[in-house]
Formats: C-alpha cells, sequence, structure tokens
C-alpha cells in the first residue's frame, strides 16, 4: 500500500442531511486504499462532537492502514445546521454520511462510533450492504436518562466489534455481555481492564484492539 499524505486534511463542503449542511472534514488515505471510513461523535448535549478523543483515536488507528476516514458533527453540533433529534434524526445524518462516501469513493465502508454515534452508527449501518464492519467504543445502555436498546443486533450481519471499559458507568460489564451473546457473528467483545467510558488514560489500547480486529477481519497491513 502506498504511503498516505499523512497533513492532508480536507474541510468537507458538500455533505448535507435532510437537516441541511453537515460539518465535516476528510483525513486522507492512501490512493490505492481498499475502504473508506466513517466515525461517528459522543451525544452531542453531553459535548460530544468530531474532535472529542476516542473519536479522534480511533480515526488514527484506521488511517495508519491507508484508508481516507471522515468525520461530522451531528445536526445541532458546531457547525451543523438543523437540531438535536434524539437520535432519530442523527441515524439519517449517518446515511448521509455513507452516502458522501459511496459517492466520493466507490469504495467498502468500516464504522466506528463511540458512545451515542456507536449506538445510532449500529442502527444505521446493520444490513446496509456498502458496510463491512462496525466497531462501538463505549456503546452505551442507560446514560444521562437515556435508554439504549439494541434488539436489532441478532439480525445484523457484518463483522462487529465492541470495545468497552471493565468501569464504563454507561455500559455495564454485565448488560454488555448479554447485548453481545445476542448479537449475531462474527462478533468481538474486547474489555479494556479498568477503563471507563472514556477510556482515560487507555487510548492505546482502544487503538489496539481497533487495529488487530481490521488486521484480522480486513487482512489490512499497517502503512504509517
Amino acid at each position: 500500500m502506498s504511503t498516505i499524505p499523512s497533513a492532508v486534511l480536507r474541510t468537507i463542503e458538500d455533505l448535507r442531511g435532510p437537516a441541511g449542511k453537515l460539518e465535516a472534514i476528510l483525513n486522507a488515505g492512501a490512493e490505492n486504499a481498499p475502504y473508506a471510513v466513517l466515525v461517528c461523535h459522543p451525544h452531542p448535549l453531553g459535548g460530544g462532537t468530531m474532535h472529542n478523543k476516542v473519536v479522534y483515536h480511533a480515526m488514527k488507528t484506521f488511517q495508519s492502514f491507508g484508508l481516507p476516514v471522515l468525520r461530522f458533527n451531528f445536526r445541532g453540533t458546531g457547525l451543523s445546521e438543523g437540531t438535536h433529534d434524539d437520535g432519530r434524526g442523527e441515524q439519517d445524518d449517518i446515511r448521509a454520511a455513507l452516502d458522501w462516501l459511496e459517492r466520493e469513493f466507490r469504495l467498502p465502508i468500516l464504522f466506528a462510533g463511540f458512545s451515542f454515534g456507536g449506538a445510532m452508527g449500529l442502527r444505521a449501518c446493520c444490513g446496509d450492504e456498502r458496510v463491512k464492519g462496525l466497531v462501538a467504543l463505549g456503546l452505551p445502555v442507560h446514560a444521562e436518562g437515556r435508554d439504549y436498546h439494541y434488539r436489532f443486533l441478532p439480525a445484523c450481519p457484518q463483522p462487529k466489534l465492541f470495545v468497552s471499559g471493565t468501569r464504563d458507568q454507561y455500559g455495564p460489564m454485565q448488560q454488555l455481555e448479554t447485548i453481545f451473546h445476542a448479537a449475531s457473528q462474527p462478533a468481538e467483545l474486547v474489555w479494556v481492564e479498568d477503563a471507563d467510558h472514556f477510556f482515560a488514560g487507555k487510548l492505546d489500547q482502544v487503538q489496539r484492539a481497533i487495529r488487530n480486529w481490521v488486521q484480522t477481519h480486513f487482512h489490512l497491513t499497517d502503512a504509517s
């Protein structure tokens, strides 16, 4: 795989969802990249944006394989138009981002999302034939008065990676184990020992889990 232009960061001006323009940036990949990647951010009402640390570290991991990575702000976040829609319209925002990646690259897509972004992405991407793999980081079960349900996962065919901390206050281990065991195969669950929901001080372990999964399921080699 050719060397990636690591310094290239492009502001995307033509990503629009049903609620209007979505603020977005693209980290460049290699010319012969075999996949494109979408990474989604945590809950905007909790301060989540595409510049979140977990989102950034996930992006860097995928980019190390020479893959182009798109990040965007959900409706009503940052410079994105529209207003927060409690997870309904946000799924449409993800579909709009998938459409943009398909038009731009004509490549199969890998998805990763942190917390709210992971929950919304699983719903939006499961069963979408363009998306070949799904990564959920810090998948929430109950957070700040919001409940998240994953009854659709037994019918979600793509390879799935779940990475959570053993001290995640929004996704207790027992509940995450139940969700994981109900999900269709192939699925993998990686526990980051002693990590909280935000993986404070443990982001290298999150990156390692993503890297191992990408190498195992998609046979890519690090291009950095």
